[in-house]
């Protein structure tokens, strides 16, 4: 795992240092850079596979190609030893070095071949080409802005692993009013834009080819096509299949040759990991919990859960007890994404991060086996919308009027009174707009303008949303849950959770690796019809009984939990007067983004009890923090809407 970056159409050694100075925490173990005329490669190394070679950047035998890359590739044994048949000489047992001669046979074409997680830059001098690569599902992030050349010249590209690293080459650069209306709704930046103008992200599939200048994009990879191909097999041949590609991915994700962990949360995803893992290895396993200990938040844990899987499989466990200094710590987990981002799981999964790299260098987690074998009851409440449908839409309206006056939230929308509010709220809607407000965050009861004038004059309140009804649509399957897990591949899962993964470890330099997100996993995945996912209309059925015999009875049965955390009491409580300082009337007014009513209407209603927006005021907290943090690190900030 590595942090990399680099300049195209340019060879200035100050700003690629600087560019790495930021990108420390994702390579502590070294340094490598290389230049040549117009191109300018850095690389920051934690060294995971052949730890005392494997330096990069990488060459082939003669120097004309280069490569820095981030990730790991799975298969590159495999692939290292047709390489070596075919006369090509290894200098390192590395993963990296694989790349430069697997472009040198087959160029470009080459990332079908790749099995892993990564993002890589490659340097072929002869061609006078750079290649930028981001992995199938965006597990790895790449960053990239374009530059118009001095006096006549070509243009330069800059790319990175992380935004704060690539700004660096941008001394003066400006926030896009978009990108706050889409956090705000989303509580993230939907890529492939930024929060910045001109930066962008390479889209999960993409390559991007850079010839003298000229740039051809290229997307080698969609989930879609995988959908493409349902079929009814039966059952017991899509359980072997289905054990069978789940070994497969978690022994492929195994490779390392520095200690690796579990990130053990008691749930199904983690808890399958868990259990092929035990398969494959026969000695010690290192798992790692997070949990509460005040009396009101045992509802948020899953302690419990995860020691009977740590003494079931006999794994050496570690937990964590939660007992932040909230007032500290989100400081630094806002800053450790470099990037607004306001999904609350960032808190406990950096803070199990940093327990874990005590210990080892690379940990596995479950993510992604949510999306991919139907994991949220927002799946199971699109299937059951479509039946509600049968109503007369006059009925539907009625029924959501009443929902508003009689039901309340929920804990942070999670609990079943709140789902249950929310599914009569929207059950007289189309029911691709329906799972569209489920999934954003602009709340029911607040009838004035919610964005301050000019942030309002210069957006549209439907950019993010449109992307969703979009891929709603487009997803080849006419069942609606079929079509929501589509969608949530192609965006919550690269941009929201793959993204928050990737942080929070690296911020410790820990390696995350997530065997869900194998591509062949996926593909099993999206050949079972929606209605064999939900067998018995449950949450994972057919996931819960083909792992029948594997794992602990109480484990299958056990109902979905998230990566939660009590941030609904602790802004009533630990954090309510960080939130009144941070979002007080003249903080809102100097920032103007939204409505200093709407925000103080969210604090008093919260606050009191009267209605759950935790949601909202922490994606508030955390812009006005990033702002913060922003104004220091930047030494020419541009005024201009919403800056510091």
């Amino acid at each position: 795992m590595c942090g990399i970056c680099g300049l195209v159409g340019d060879n200035d050694p100050a700003l690629l240092d600087r560019m790495l100075n930021r990108l420390v925490h994702r390579g502590p173990d070294e340094e490598g850079t290389h230049h040549s005329i117009g191109v300018a490669f850095g690389v920051r190394r934690l060294r995971v596979i052949d730890p005392t070679g494997g330096r990069q950047p990488v060459r082939n035998e003669t120097g004309s190609v280069w490569a820095v890359m981030n990730g790991e590739i799975y298969n590159y044994r495999e692939l290292r030893e047709e390489l070596i048949q075919k006369g090509h000489r290894f200098q390192s047992r590395c993963d990296t070095e694989v790349l430069v001669h697997l472009y040198e046979e087959e160029g470009p074409e080459a990332v079908y071949r790749l099995r892993g997680m990564f993002a890589y830059a490659i340097w072929d001098r002869e061609q006078d080409l750079v290649l930028l690569v981001r992995d199938r599902l965006g597990i790895k992030p790449l960053y990239y802005a374009v530059q118009p050349g001095k006096a006549g010249a070509a243009q330069r590209v800059l790319f990175s692993s992380e935004l704060p690293s690539l700004l660096e080459g941008l001394p003066h650069w400006t926030i896009r009013p978009q990108a706050i209306a889409d956090f705000l709704s989303l509580l993230y930046v939907p890529g492939p834009d930024t929060i910045v103008e001109g930066v962008y992200q390479l889209r999960p599939g993409e390559a991007l080819k850079i010839v003298r200048g000229r740039l051809e994009f290229w997307r080698y990879y969609r989930p879609a096509k995988e959908a493409g191909n349902q079929v009814e097999t039966p059952q017991g041949d899509q359980r072997a299949q289905f054990l069978s590609a789940l070994r497969n991915s978690v022994q492929a994700h195994l490779v390392s040759d520095v200690p690796l962990g579990l990130f053990l949360s008691g749930g199904l995803d983690s808890a399958s990991i868990l259990a092929c893992m035990r398969e494959a290895i026969p000695g010690s396993i290192k798992t790692f919990s997070l949990g509460y200990d005040a009396p009101e938040d045992q509802s948020f844990n899953e302690l419990k859960a995860a020691r009977l899987l740590a003494t079931h499989f006999g794994t050496d466990h570690t937990e964590a007890i939660l007992r932040p200094d909230a007032v500290s710590l989100l400081p630094r987990v806002v800053a450790g994404m470099g990037e607004p981002f306001a999904d609350s799981s960032a808190i406990p999964t950096y803070l199990v991060s940093e327990v874990a790299r005590q210990s080892v260098t690379v940990a596995l987690s479950g993510i992604g086996g949510d999306e991919l074998f139907g994991g949220y009851p927002r799946y199971l409440g699109l299937r059951t919308a479509a039946h509600y449908a049968s109503l007369p839409v006059g009925v539907r309206s009625w029924i959501a009027s009443r929902a508003v006056s009689c039901l309340s939230d929920g804990a942070g929308g999670h609990e079943v009174r709140g789902r249950i509010k929310r599914f009569l709220l929207d059950g007289h809607r189309p029911l691709g707009e329906q799972y569209l407000r489920w999934t954003t965050f602009q709340p029911d009861g607040w009838d004035a303008p919610l964005f301050a004038d000019g942030l309002r004059s210069a957006v549209s309140d439907d950019s993010a949303r449109h992307r969703v009804r979009e891929l709603f649509q487009k997803w080849p399957s006419s069942d609606p849950s079929d079509r929501a897990m589509g969608v949530d591949l192609q965006t919550y899962l690269p941009d929201d959770l793959l993204r928050m993964g990737d942080r929070m470890s690296m911020v410790h330099s820990l390696e995350l690796r997530v065997p869900f997100c194998d591509h062949h996993l996926l593909a099993f995945a999206c050949s079972l019809p929606a209605s064999t996912k939900f067998q018995g209309w449950k949450l994972k059925g057919f996931m819960r009984s083909s792992l029948q015999g594997m794992l602990p009875a109480s484990i299958i049965s056990a109902k979905k939990r998230g990566f939660m955390l009590p941030l609904a009491r602790w802004l009533r409580e630990d954090l309510r007067e960080m939130s009144q300082d941070l979002l007080s009337d003249e903080a809102i007014r100097r920032r103007g983004y939204v409505n200093p009513a709407y925000v103080q209407w969210l604090l008093a209603e919260h606050h009191s009890g009267r209605r759950n927006f935790t949601d909202q005021l922490y994606a508030l907290m955390v812009l006005e923090l990033w702002h913060g943090q922003v104004a220091q690190s930047v030494s020419s900030y541009p005024m201009g809407v919403g800056a510091a």
